[in-house]
């Protein structure tokens, strides 16, 4: 058992390294599965949008994916962001098909992306900018003031620093959330091919469905849907 142990690996290694401004960069293993993933959707939004531009009457079946995917997405983000959507539709149907892809492309070998946290904290960070951006062009000093002092009176904060920690929060564990259930979808998929290898021939792609197909459309849908939320809360009693 230990020496099948040996061959276990789910960490994130260094492939080489370069200087930049005085600084050591590592080009690592998450930024070739990174790349890969993004170099895959620019070819499907190509061949998509080729597509779409020469849309027939009687669509084929690649045409009926690409304007279910398109139906879907938009009627998810329309149903919960209600007539802010068209400002988010991109943006949400973006960070999803990203997000979905990177999560199953343990699939087909690679390390998810989503497995690092670099790349999970960066999507939560872009959230929070939109969040807050929404939120200073949306409602008043005022308006947030007050909101940071609740349940208490705007004159007595003392709830202020709870808020702020909750606010800042935020980014925190919308990576997290992502990162620990594509993480441990991983590390349990390692374990089984180096502790089982001699054995892990047909039955581990039941586990790749539900660590990989099940568990990672369930935590995109899960990051979506409470982007949406919190953009939506952003614009305050605007309506």
């Amino acid at each position: 058992m230990s020496a099948s142990a040996d061959n276990i690996d789910f960490m994130i290694h260094g492939l080489f390294s370069f200087q930049l401004f005085g600084q050591e960069v590592w080009i690592t293993t998450s930024h070739v599965c990174i790349a890969i993933v993004m170099l895959v959707l620019v070819i499907f939004s190509i061949v998509a949008n080729r597509k779409i531009a020469h849309a027939t009457e009687v669509p084929d079946t690649f045409q009926n994916v690409l304007e279910l995917m398109v139906e879907k997405l938009s009627g998810i983000v329309e149903n919960n962001m209600g007539s802010h959507a068209p400002k988010f539709t991109n943006y949400i149907c973006t960070i999803f098909v990203f997000i979905l892809f990177s999560n199953i492309s343990g699939l087909f070998g690679l390390r998810p992306p989503t497995a690092d946290y670099g790349t999970t904290f960066a999507l939560g960070i872009i959230t929070f900018a939109l969040i807050h951006i929404t939120k200073w062009r949306h409602q008043s000093f005022k308006r947030i003031w007050v909101d940071m002092c609740s349940p208490l009176p705007p004159w007595f904060p003392l709830w202020l620093p709870i808020n702020l920690i909750s606010e800042i929060a935020v980014p925190i564990s919308l990576s997290l959330r992502l990162f620990a259930n594509v993480l441990s979808g991983t590390v349990m998929m390692a374990l089984v091919y180096g502790l089982l290898a001699k054995i892990a021939y047909v039955w581990p792609a039941v586990l790749h469905v539900y660590f990989d197909l099940f568990s990672g459309a369930i935590q995109t849908y899960v990051f979506c849907m409470l982007t949406m939320t919190y953009i939506t809360q952003s614009y305050g009693d605007e309506e």
